[in-house]
């Protein structure tokens, strides 16, 4: 299927990259663009890309309020339209089979077996987020292969997009996992991924807002809570997450840069986690951190 798809880019400054592609994220992956940023020489400016499905008011208005937000000089930007192919296709096409951990995650195009021993996870490139390429899902599927399967019973995935990290909780452990994103569409995307990759009956997907929907509230207090989304999100959740984590669980959290780590655990910290592993891995030309925090068994 063909789209009405455009770009637009512009050039920044080595040290406000990082501010701009957070902002953009936190203000644009749900309207289904994709932002990017790339290096145009050694510590010098960078340039960054916003692809999506037209129109394109979005863009402009996350462009203002991102540099609002965050004290910056809006740039000088066009959109441009892009020649009419089928870029769901080729992106699908691009997408080729990788192994993290004990998983290997492949398209359905994909024809050849997998290795011997690994956990196999089909996740097609599409409309909703987590493919398994990015460094935060990356970072989250293995620091799942490192968990004790026993302190792991009553899982949940918030922001859960594709079901990737659902699904392979639920394939690692063999046991039923939650789900929950705040865009409806991404929760059907997560149903039929659970089902194709045979695990329809054990993955429960809801439509919610954070932790906040009948099916996720009611099931707290939870062992493990898995968070791939922004730091920003991150932070906003951080009092409800701590009010559904039991004494003595975890949270794994990603989508956030290296330098918004000491932020992050330091909010979480307030309210009781203690650090306990970090994966750091690259996309793009940034570096993405994934943490694993544990609650206080006294709260």
């Amino acid at each position: 299927m063909s789209m009405n798809i455009g770009k637009a880019a512009f050039v920044v400054a080595a040290n406000e990259r990082a501010a701009w592609e957070d902002a953009l994220e936190e203000r644009l992956l749900e309207a289904g663009f994709v932002v990017s940023s790339r290096e145009m020489s050694r510590d010098g400016p960078w340039r960054i890309e916003i692809v999506g499905e037209e129109p394109y008011a979005a863009v402009a208005a996350a462009i203002q309020d991102a540099a609002r937000a965050r004290g910056l000089e809006e740039p000088t930007w066009q959109w441009q339209a892009l020649p009419d192919r089928d870029w769901v296709g080729e992106n699908q096409r691009s997408f080729q089979p990788f192994v993290v951990g004990p998983f290997w995650v492949h398209p359905s195009h994909a024809t050849e077996p997998p290795p011997a021993g690994a956990l196999p996870l089909r996740i097609d490139a599409g409309l909703a987020f987590g493919t398994g390429t990015h460094a935060t899902t990356r970072g989250c599927l293995e620091l799942l292969a490192m968990l004790d399967p026993a302190s792991t019973a009553n899982a949940v995935d918030v922001g859960c997009g594709s079901g990737i990290l659902a699904i392979a909780m639920a394939k690692l452990w063999r046991r039923p996992v939650l789900g929950g994103d705040n865009d409806a569409q991404a929760v059907e995307v997560a149903k039929e991924n659970a089902t194709l990759n045979g695990v329809g009956e054990l993955c429960h997907f809801v439509h919610s807002v954070g932790l906040a929907a009948v099916g996720l509230a009611d099931r707290a207090p939870f062992d493990l809570i898995v968070a791939n989304i922004l730091a920003g999100p991150l932070t906003e959740l951080s009092e409800s997450f701590a009010a559904a984590v039991r004494p003595g669980g975890r949270v794994l959290l990603s989508g956030l840069l290296v330098e918004q780590a000491g932020h992050l655990l330091a909010v979480y910290a307030r309210r009781g986690f203690a650090f306990e592993r970090r994966i750091d891995l690259e996309s793009s030309g940034a570096w993405w951190r994934t943490l694993l925090l544990k609650r206080d068994q006294a709260r």
